[in-house]
């Protein structure tokens, strides 16, 4: 509460008036509600009367450069190819977070959540593929694999504290791990013909982004100019540029400049300095001694974060409030005229709903309880009923999905559809059974975090 009075002390006018929308944005469920507004208005579109101009704006070609030096594709591919490889950076950042300090960081922590991870991607691999053998949708087995950790969070928190702590823990490890393999089946599944040039060229600036970390540089901006030049580099490679993201995500520092107690020293001295500048009758203004303590404070606050940690900061809300909303306005548009029946029966149809429905849910229980097994014990608060609600809300595949199914079926567009709706009915599903399932899970109130 403290904490609360202090942020709004002196909040003008239009600062108050816009606190309500800003309080929505920072709700872990508002990324899920947007994404799924985008994919609602994207089907509309798509099937209304206008619905060609909704095909007609993503083929729309779109050029950047001047001269000779210049790149032109279609709206769509901008999206995939660049604003998707944003999300992968914001993606980046929290694997090599958690890597660091997080739920992975130990071997303890990490192992119960890699395991469901890896059950969670295996199982439905394996299930899409037993379903495709035989057809040409062979190729989109990594469809079913990763969760949209967006909308699973996002149902998490429509059932407030009757969900304990540690499930949200567990599920968003789970997505972290999940991103890791999605990424690592991008680019060595998903990837045309390779330009070991361009790699080479993507490998230098990425050991020029590096070596700046080493040496102490800070600046977003170095880090920006050399990640545009990688992203370009793999994307000219073959290999898919949101790996390009990733990559350079763990190149962004992750030490403080001062620790805890050198920030304590120098913050009471520059507060005392600040203190003792303060002139009845005079701003920061017209005193240089409070603005240059204020400064000095200012400087103070940057050497005690981290790089990643103000880049994640500053990013998720780009990431889950524009990027992604993008991303399934553009992808989400299927056309469901036609032979519906055929669609949703074809084989690529069946193994991606069973791969999300089935495959995803029998994939982490299953892990789960092999490791439970082997260690002893269920975590503390958590009951298998939980790890069942969980398993169907990893069953939520959505933006990864889509994401993969675009670049398994590229130029075949009746598979494309197929697994389009497939995700989005087994994704609703999936939601829908998770939330059910966990809503009657009973929880000890001691075991709920507040």
């Amino acid at each position: 509460m403290a904490i609360r009075q202090f942020m709004t002390c002196g909040l003008e006018p239009i600062e108050q008036v816009l606190m309500p929308f800003q309080e929505f944005f920072k709700s872990k469920s508002t990324g899920g509600f947007l994404l799924m507004i985008s994919a609602g208005l994207a089907l509309l579109w798509a099937n209304s009367p206008w619905g060609e101009s909704y095909t007609a704006l993503w083929q729309t070609t779109f050029t950047v450069g001047f001269g000779e030096l210049v790149l032109s594709k279609p709206l769509i591919l901008w999206v995939n190819d660049g604003l998707m490889a944003l999300f992968f950076f914001v993606v980046g950042l929290e694997i090599k977070r958690e890597f660091m300090v997080g739920e992975l960081s130990t071997r303890r922590q990490a192992v119960l959540p890699i395991a469901a991870a890896v059950g969670g991607m295996i199982v439905p691999a394996v299930t899409y593929s037993i379903v495709n053998i035989s057809g040409d949708g062979v190729h989109g087995w990594g469809i079913p694999m990763a969760t949209d950790i967006a909308f699973a969070l996002g149902i998490l928190s429509l059932l407030g504290n009757r969900v304990p702590y540690q499930l949200k823990i567990f599920l968003t490890a789970i997505a972290i791990v999940d991103d890791i393999g999605a990424v690592l089946v991008i680019a060595l599944f998903y990837t045309s013909s390779i330009s070991i040039w361009m790699l080479l060229a993507a490998g230098v600036f990425l050991i020029v982004a590096y070596t700046g970390n080493r040496l102490g540089v800070r600046a977003p901006v170095f880090y920006a100019i050399l990640g545009c030049f990688v992203w370009l580099a793999v994307l000219k490679s073959g290999v898919h540029s949101t790996v390009a993201g990733v990559a350079m995500a763990f190149m962004i520092p992750a030490r403080t400049r001062c620790d805890a107690d050198m920030f304590m020293r120098n913050a009471s001295k520059i507060l005392k300095d600040y203190q003792s500048s303060v002139q009845p009758g005079q701003s920061v203004l017209t005193n240089s001694n409070m603005n240059s303590a204020l400064l000095s404070m200012q400087h103070m606050a940057a050497r005690a974060q981290t790089p990643l940690q103000r880049l994640e900061q500053a990013m998720h809300p780009l990431a889950d409030y524009v990027v992604m909303p993008i991303f399934a306005f553009a992808n989400a548009g299927v056309v469901v005229g036609g032979d519906v029946g055929s669609l949703m029966t074809s084989q690529v149809a069946v193994g991606t709903a069973l791969g999300l429905l089935l495959g995803k849910p029998v994939g982490i229980v299953l892990s789960t309880w092999g490791v439970i097994k082997i260690s002893g014990g269920i975590p503390g608060g958590m009951s298998l009923q939980h790890f069942i609600g969980a398993g169907l809300l990893g069953g939520i595949g959505f933006t990864m999905s889509l994401f993969i199914a675009m670049l398994a079926f590229e130029g075949n567009p009746s598979m494309i559809a197929g697994a389009k709706m497939a995700i989005l009915g087994s994704s609703c599903l999936a939601g829908m059974a998770g939330y059910l399932v966990l809503r009657n899970a009973p929880v000890p109130d001691h075991m709920i975090k507040e």
